[in-house]
């Protein structure tokens, strides 16, 4: 029976990746476009997703999408919670679970089903928040960048150059 207790680095880790979550959501750091900002949290997020299990990626992602939103423009907080923690988790099912023995494949498989989901929700949430499917569809491209681009940047660094994925399991061990 595997034993299930909170380990000091992964509660370290977390944090880290949390902060960062909320430091890349401030409009200080984002790509100004047609109707608001580009951020560049989803590669925070992803790489979390990628590196740690899925109820931290669920706490990089989703609570620090909504802290992070919460702190510097509340509407979309809980279309952020929701958006961005499933993103999180369903990355992370996809390399710690259902496809753990090809990692890079599962990253990049994950990857994508995240990238759907983040664009379809954050649309249908913008939909819901402000009232107009309008509003939605002209933030649908943009959204569709962001997360491409976050998703590009995060598979480069935990599988490229940098290959965060190894020195992580170097340093931790496995997530």
């Amino acid at each position: 029976m595997k034993e299930n207790k909170i380990r000091t680095r992964d509660l370290t880790v977390t944090a880290l990746l949390m902060a960062l979550n909320i430091i890349m959501s401030t409009s200080v750091l984002s790509i100004p476009v047609p109707g608001g900002h580009m951020y560049l949290n989803d590669a925070v997020i992803v790489t979390a997703a990628i590196l740690l299990d899925p109820f931290y990626a669920f706490m990089v992602g989703g609570v620090g999408a909504f802290i992070g939103d919460m702190l510097f423009y509340p509407a979309p907080m809980f279309v952020s919670l929701a958006v961005h923690g499933l993103q999180a988790v369903i990355i992370s099912l996809f390399v710690h679970r259902w496809m753990k023995e090809k990692p890079f494949r599962a990253s990049l498989v994950g990857a994508i089903v995240g990238w759907v989901v983040t664009f379809t929700g954050y649309s249908l949430g913008r939909a819901f928040v402000y009232s107009t499917p309008a509003y939605a569809a002209a933030k649908l491209p943009f959204q569709i960048l962001q997360t491409a681009v976050g998703s590009a940047a995060a598979l480069f660094l935990c599988w490229g150059a940098p290959h965060l994925v190894r020195l992580y399991k170097k340093q931790f061990g496995s997530a």
